[in-house]
């Protein structure tokens, strides 16, 4: 394949969803990229076999080191976010803890903001402490506090940008240039913004993961996770991926793939409802807080509108009443569906207290900022007007 046949042929997030990254001649001229379903590849003679083994030709070996599937899902994925190189792994948290792994060893200390995804910290904080890995929790978003927390030892900053359930937006302008005067590498998982709301590289951030099981497929019917960046650190996540295994199928690669050709016009959609929708949450009476970085309420607010063209699907805001009132509300509305994850067509409601943090008693879950009176609700693409006269008339319902 030519240089010149995988050039993208525009610059804008639509354009680079539909065509970003692709061969345009495939096998059997097929239009879409076919599903390459193969567990390993065959070589016609010993001599093509050691003309691959001497790195004479590019193709595949075996089915752990690589795909024509799943490669072209990467290479689309590097396209939108306009870095040289993307790794796909099976999951989200494959493609996180297999990026802090590479990144750390023992000796090593990380630095997380401390409304990181839950299961990021438990991996960081329980997992690698084992192996000799300290770290050190920050406030959200406060940058002066990481400074103070970073030692000679530091290698690492882990955040996430917007983060989940506040939504908050730490200015990755400063922390690209703090920690890259220091030779520490940043770490930011994007998923919430998606690569159309926000280009987190091309702010100075080393690597940017996303959770493909949430917008990039956008259809909640696939797990999947990738890492993009420049190529001599995304090889070292694609050399550790070869070893550990966490591989992304061809065929779950496919549903990615087919799902990020219309990322763009989702994500568009899914910022005015949300946008919408927050604006009549937040003032409706038995509404006590909304927290989405569109409204000039939020704390980030600022922040947010610096580094974003849009502000995302996740409104998250806090019902008066307690839990059982806001169990009454959550039951009430008629078009959410109750489950966790986000990003897909169809709208989703939870409450964090009986879903990511049942384990924890009320006072637990206080501790680390989750209320009983809180409400997440990742906006899917049914009709906004609809999606808020739902809400309110639930809101009503219940009072």
């Amino acid at each position: 394949m030519t240089t010149k046949n995988k050039q993208p042929p525009g610059k804008t997030a639509a354009t680079l969803a539909v065509h970003g990254g692709e061969d345009r001649t495939r096998a059997q001229h097929a239009l879409t990229e076919p599903i390459v379903q193969t567990a390993t590849y065959s070589f016609p003679d010993t001599r093509a076999l050691t003309d691959y083994m001497e790195g004479k030709v590019t193709r595949e070996e075996y089915g752990r080191y690589g795909n024509p599937t799943v490669r072209a899902v990467e290479q689309k994925l590097a396209a939108l976010e306009g870095t040289e190189e993307a790794v796909a792994f099976g999951s989200g948290m494959a493609a996180m803890t297999t990026a802090i792994l590479a990144l750390t060893k023992a000796g090593a200390h990380v630095v997380l903001f401390n409304d990181c995804y839950r299961r990021t910290r438990q991996f960081v904080t329980k997992v690698l402490e084992r192996f000799g890995v300290a770290s050190t929790l920050v406030p959200p978003g406060d940058v002066d506090a990481l400074a103070k927390a970073l030692r000679p030892e530091t290698r690492l900053v882990v955040s996430e940008a917007p983060t989940n359930p506040y939504q908050s937006v730490v200015d990755l302008r400063r922390l690209a240039k703090l920690c890259g005067e220091r030779n520490i590498k940043t770490l930011i998982d994007a998923t919430f913004a998606t690569p159309v709301n926000m280009k987190a590289a091309a702010h100075g951030i080393d690597l940017v993961v996303h959770s493909g099981t949430k917008y990039l497929s956008g259809h909640n019917d696939v797990l999947a996770g990738f890492v993009a960046g420049p190529a001599h650190l995304v090889s070292l996540l694609r050399e550790l991926r070869d070893v550990t295994g966490g591989i992304l199928d061809p065929h779950a690669a496919y549903l990615v793939l087919r799902g990020m050709k219309t990322l763009a016009v989702r994500v568009k959609q899914q910022n005015a409802s949300a946008l919408a929708l927050a604006k009549a949450l937040e003032a409706h009476p038995r509404v006590r807080k909304v927290w989405y970085p569109g409204l000039p309420s939020h704390p980030h607010h600022a922040v947010a509108r610096e580094l974003m063209t849009g502000f995302g699907g996740i409104v998250t805001f806090a019902v008066k009443g307690k839990l059982d009132d806001v169990s009454r509300f959550v039951d009430a509305c008629r078009i959410p569906r109750i489950a966790p994850s986000l990003g897909g067509v169809e709208s989703l409601i939870e409450q964090p207290a009986l879903m990511s943090y049942f384990e924890l008693s009320t006072e637990q879950r206080e501790a680390v900022g989750i209320t009983d009176d809180l409400v997440r609700y990742a906006v899917g693409l049914e009709d906004p007007d609809e999606l808020i006269s739902d809400t309110l008339a639930a809101l009503d319902a219940t009072a």
